[in-house]
């Protein structure tokens, strides 16, 4: 068996993983001459104390051992098709179902409403520069989902969720950084991931997988409590033996089709509330209780959470050297998200700053029913863009925003279409309102210096998650009324983010696999 052992590193040391291997071969305790092997399992940082440093985990394999290899991607070999196998959306859930399914010997055939990746471009900038956007291609819909170009973080809370080393061992091998193997946060970002999802979409189509861009599914055929054909805006249609729904959580179409058709959905909670962009010079000050001058640092994160009044009150998707974006997917609404490149090298750090909201709070849109929660969530942010009038964001100063104080001017912000003085409390509900202006309270007494002027709101961030859950069996991942139906990510209510997305394609198209 390998030995385990935890080692602390300094910053320099702990730089590379060729620098982290040469200093683990002389701190780990044992004579070098016996060592076959050092592989890093996980590298943290550690910033409690000053300095700060990393705690890193080796496995060693001395002389004489097998060496217990780390797992690999997927494993292709082509051969008849067993069956086929629909996939709407083409995100991390989509596309490592396909991979997934192709490995089983089904052939995928991806409908995605979006344009290739490197086409959504255009349509980024003309959000970006002109205010103008395109419902179909925007940050959330095109190959690669919302991920693609808002961050491309890694990680995920559950280790129960599946076999995370074969997702970032799939990324590696598509153009990743190796050092995501081992990183405790690890992140490609937005400047890399289109490359490596174009690879990835150049593997499917390899095997003999099918894609299909720019097709929106509008309608669907159910006979027998079975979806028979899917209809696609443009007048296609395919007939259809399996579907693994991996829309995406900001599909408001399908749960609206869904819910005509009769089929069961229910509504969810989810968390609302803004961005807060701090200069990332503050964040490094705080969190490493120091200028930040160390070339062996990356730029600063945090993680904060409170309870205000029985409400959840959290930072979320926290994006050092990052920039704040937009991400609405349809006209005359504002929704703000934050991404960052792979050096995380800008000038300012933004994290979702959200309240959890549970059925009471909506019930002012219960007369929607299972879409109640949607319909609160696009209400807000339609009141977003009627303060602005436009893509630009309603935004204050966050000691304005908890004095209730009018920000008079606005410090400069990484949202490309700009931002505009609001009193955000006249967007937002009361509840959420309060929860925050506590909440930020709490967290500037915790991070001192965190709860400053220097420091901006930028509302609203609403898409954390989707507002609708597609019921599915907790066993077979199949819809409880529909067979053939296969409820799959973010979307459907059961993933948050590229890597428990892409966790919940692969167990999908298992359950395809053996339902086949």
């Amino acid at each position: 068996m390998p030995i385990l052992k935890e080692i602390k590193l300094s910053p320099k040391e702990a730089h590379s993983e060729a620098d982290i291997l040469l200093h683990a071969y002389a701190k780990c305790g044992i004579a070098a001459h016996s060592i076959q092997k050092i592989q890093i399992l996980k590298k943290s940082l550690d910033a409690r104390q000053n300095p700060v440093f990393f705690n890193v985990r080796i496995e060693i394999f001395l002389h004489d051992e097998p060496i217990e290899t780390m797992a690999s991607g997927f494993h292709f070999h082509k051969k008849a098709w067993s069956s086929t196998c629909h996939i709407i959306g083409m995100g991390p859930a989509g596309m490592f179902a396909a991979l997934a399914l192709l490995e089983k010997g089904i052939q995928p055939i991806i409908l995605e409403r979006g344009k290739p990746v490197k086409e959504r471009r255009r349509d980024l900038a003309q959000i970006n520069k002109e205010r103008r956007m395109n419902p179909e291609s925007n940050y959330c819909f095109g190959e690669g989902g919302a991920g693609t170009y808002s961050d491309g973080k890694l990680y995920t809370r559950s280790n129960k969720r599946g076999d995370i080393q074969k997702v970032l061992e799939t990324f590696i091998q598509h153009g990743a950084d190796p050092n995501i193997r081992f990183e405790a946060h690890p992140h490609i970002g937005t400047n890399k991931l289109p490359n490596i999802i174009e690879r990835m979409r150049h593997k499917i189509l390899e095997m003999g997988g099918e894609i299909h861009f720019e097709k929106k599914l509008v309608d669907i055929t159910i006979r027998d409590n079975l979806i028979k054909q899917l209809i696609c805006q443009d007048g296609s249609t395919f007939d259809c033996q399996q579907l693994i729904l991996a829309t995406g959580h900001s599909a408001r179409d399908i749960f609206e089709l869904l819910h005509r058709k009769g089929v069961q959905i229910e509504a969810k909670p989810f968390a609302l509330g803004v961005r807060i962009e701090h200069p990332q010079e503050i964040i490094n000050r705080i969190q490493y209780k120091r200028d930040f001058d160390n070339a062996y640092l990356s730029p600063a994160s945090y993680s904060l959470v409170t309870q205000v009044n029985g409400n959840g009150v959290f930072s979320f998707c926290m994006c050092p050297g990052g920039i704040i974006a937009p991400a609405a997917t349809d006209y005359s609404e504002v929704v703000v998200n934050g991404w960052s490149p792979s050096k995380r090298n800008g000038r300012f750090a933004n994290s979702g700053m959200v309240v959890n909201v549970n059925p009471p709070h909506w019930e002012k849109f219960n007369k929607e029913g299972v879409l109640a929660a949607l319909h609160f969530q696009k209400y807000i942010e339609q009141q977003a863009y009627k303060t602005t009038g436009s893509l630009q964001a309603p935004a204050q100063r966050v000691e304005d925003f908890i004095q209730n104080k009018f920000s008079t001017t606005l410090p400069e912000c990484s949202y490309l279409p700009g931002v505009q003085s609001a009193a955000l409390k006249e967007i937002l509900p009361e509840y959420i309102t309060q929860s925050l202006r506590e909440g930020l309270i709490h967290f500037g007494k915790k991070m001192p210096a965190y709860r400053t002027n220097e420091a901006v709101l930028v509302g609203v961030e609403s898409r954390t998650s989707s507002p609708v859950r597609i019921p599915r069996d907790k066993e077979t991942l199949q819809h409880p009324q529909i067979g053939n139906l296969f409820p799959c990510g973010e979307g459907a209510g059961y993933a948050g983010g590229i890597m428990s997305a892409a966790l919940d394609g692969i167990a999908c198209a298992e359950k395809v696999a053996a339902h086949t």
